[in-house]
């Protein structure tokens, strides 16, 4: 089993900087990948940024250059560093950890706010 906990959402200001984190706890193997989703209201739910173990990096094209996206093996940790925000990027993160081929596992989500 595998948990997962966010942290470091809130509300920012247009243009604004914000750092999310998630931990991971349970059994997690060298070959799971780590990433972030987001879901805006009224919205599916639509992949930010992923990486591998080994840190190779897929972004949305809407972040791209803006998100960055780092992983720490040796704790179990994931980051997001997000710069440039705008209101689109309103939305509750959820941290994700897949596991080949197709096991999904997802966090409780944090709220992101861009607003003036």
């Amino acid at each position: 089993q595998v948990q997962l906990v966010e942290s470091g959402g809130g509300l920012v200001q247009p243009g604004g900087s914000l750092r999310l984190s998630c931990a991971a706890s349970g059994t997690i193997f060298s070959a799971d990948a780590m990433g972030w989703y987001r879901q805006a209201p009224g919205k599916q739910r639509e992949l930010v940024a992923t990486i591998t173990s080994l840190g190779s990096t897929n972004y949305a094209d809407s972040v791209k250059g803006r998100f960055t996206i780092s992983r720490d093996n040796a704790q179990n940790t994931v980051s997001l560093q997000m710069n440039s925000l705008k209101p689109e990027d309103t939305a509750v993160y959820y941290c994700n950890l897949q596991r080949w081929p197709s096991r999904m596992y997802w966090g409780q989500g944090t709220q992101v706010t861009v607003s003036s």
